[in-house]
């Protein structure tokens, strides 16, 4: 490891991960060598509050609004996830065109992606999950902040979920 300024960097590379093979995998492969203190992450606390208050106030962690969608009765979730959506494209655009780099200068290395068949059950399945339960990963822990505490059982299964997805991987179509 060496020392710049107040960030320790990793020299070495990691050992066990090809990056020609993770550039095919959906596993992140812009791992940041930086280290930081322990008290740089609470500005990440600090945005996680500010994003649960957002999605509480804009009602996309009520499970009435999410059975609204899932009923085909209301817009308000479509548009908020249509927007969401565009904000992504747009960003990912912007990235691609001017070769945005990190706030620390590393490069922001964006792979293709192949499409497949297990793309399609794995969304089947969170879709399913996400109707039964009115909750996706997001806002699980905004819905537990409002006092929601049954959907800890949805976090705990989330948490399982993946999991056996990470028992079973090579196992499943991709």
């Amino acid at each position: 490891m060496q020392e710049q300024g107040q960030y320790k960097i990793h020299e070495a590379a990691v050992t066990d991960r090809d990056p020609g093979t993770r550039s095919l995998d959906a596993i992140c492969i812009n791992e940041s060598r930086l280290e930081h203190r322990w008290y740089h992450s609470l500005k990440y606390l600090a945005v996680g509050v500010l994003f649960g208050i957002l999605m509480v106030k804009a009602e996309v962690v009520s499970w009435f609004r999410i059975q609204e969608m899932f009923r085909l009765q209301s817009f308000h979730m479509y548009g908020i996830i249509g927007s969401a959506v565009a904000t992504g494209m747009l960003s990912v655009w912007l990235i691609k065109k001017f070769r945005i780099k990190t706030i620390y200068g590393e490069p922001v290395m964006l792979s293709s992606k192949t499409f497949n068949k297990g793309q399609v059950y794995g969304g089947l399945i969170f879709g399913l999950g996400w109707a039964m339960t009115g909750a996706c990963p997001g806002p699980l822990f905004a819905q537990i902040g409002t006092g929601s505490s049954v959907v800890v059982v949805t976090l705990l299964s989330a948490v399982a979920g993946t999991w056996v997805y990470g028992w079973l991987r090579k196992k499943l179509p991709h």
